[in-house]
């Protein structure tokens, strides 16, 4: 099966009222992990890459080790998306060398901390969907802000989705799918008091609007990896996610793409730090990434059972970014 178009990935979802997980990379290992999950539940998968992930590998090294997991695994239905595109020229970057989906984060200015107004954000959004749909990838785009920062994006603050605005800004976008705020939170320590999400602001923009919904910042942070962490000499007090029953609520409730990063680098970590506690003679780099990708595998194949993923990998035929050039037109 070629790249597939993420916006295909995310319809099919939505005809079966299931979720799609987005998983962050940075390198080889989080991108095996991944993969092997995703055969071993038959899910579609969603692999993404912020633009701090595709700098620290100077572009060239991780774009070529995403499209490996494509070459690689033919049965499995893969997006490759660019996560919290800050610019066009950004945009462009990703499409030049092969992403089939983007996204513009249109809700903070090119710097990626700094808020935006909306018709900032309406006008960087057209530039985006204009010049990706002549390509045939999908956009995604955000109203709203989420609280957090995580890999140098977020403002810190949190403005929740107005659900009219949103409907307004689709309207006049023409985007794909579209990312609200409704609690959610970059990074390991999303809520100081309550972890109620605002349900009634996703149920209002799920009336009012009819393309995927996508949540940012939906790592549960469970508490079993904190705990490893901290047992082996981390340093994570305090830290809490979203509660997967919120998640699942969620998705019933009509988000398609959920995106999770922080609890990836959790097991990661705490895997690492198993080995050098318990074995400090290690110091081949396979006997700790080796451990690190296979406890990574275990979190993202529980992620696609609990979104309702695991066991649609069969539901695509497939359709090429030149068929999405057709349908955009």
């Amino acid at each position: 099966m070629p790249l597939v178009p993420m916006r295909q990935i995310l319809d099919e979802a939505r005809k079966k009222n299931y979720g799609v997980g987005a998983y962050n990379v940075n390198n080889m290992e989080q991108v095996q992990a991944i993969m092997a999950a995703a055969k071993e539940t038959q899910s579609p998968v969603i692999i993404q890459a912020s633009k701090g992930a595709l700098k620290y590998s100077n572009f060239t090294y991780l774009k070529h080790i995403m499209f490996a997991a494509v070459e690689e695994n033919p049965e499995i239905p893969i997006a490759v998306h660019l996560d919290h595109g800050n610019s066009l020229a950004t945009v462009k970057e990703a499409i030049a060398i092969g992403f089939s989906s983007v996204m513009i984060d249109g809700s903070l200015m090119e710097d990626g901390k700094t808020p935006s107004d909306y018709a900032y954000n309406v006008a960087v959004t057209k530039s985006v969907v204009e010049y990706a749909h002549k390509y045939g990838v999908t956009v995604e785009a955000e109203i709203g802000r989420l609280g957090g920062i995580e890999d140098g994006v977020g403002s810190g603050s949190i403005h929740l989705t107005d659900p009219k605005e949103a409907e307004k800004f689709v309207k006049e976008t023409g985007v794909d799918a579209l990312a609200i705020a409704i609690g959610t939170s970059h990074g390991a320590y999303k809520f100081k008091g309550s972890k109620e999400l605002a349900f009634d602001v996703l149920k209002e923009v799920r009336s009012l609007i009819d393309i995927p919904i996508v949540l940012h910042g939906a790592s549960s942070v469970p508490q079993e990896l904190i705990d490893a962490v901290n047992k082996y000499g981390g340093k994570m007090p305090g830290a809490t996610g979203v509660p997967m029953e919120s998640l699942k609520k969620a998705i019933q409730l009509g988000v398609t793409k959920i995106n999770v990063d922080t609890d990836g680098r959790l097991a990661i970590t705490a895997a690492i730090r198993k080995v050098f506690a318990e074995t400090p003679e290690k110091f081949d780099p396979r006997d700790y990434l080796g451990p690190a990708r296979e406890a990574l595998k275990g979190v993202i194949a529980g992620k696609m059972k609990d979104f309702g993923t695991a066991g649609h990998s069969g539901d695509y035929k497939g359709v090429s970014l030149e068929e999405m050039k057709a349908i955009y037109k």
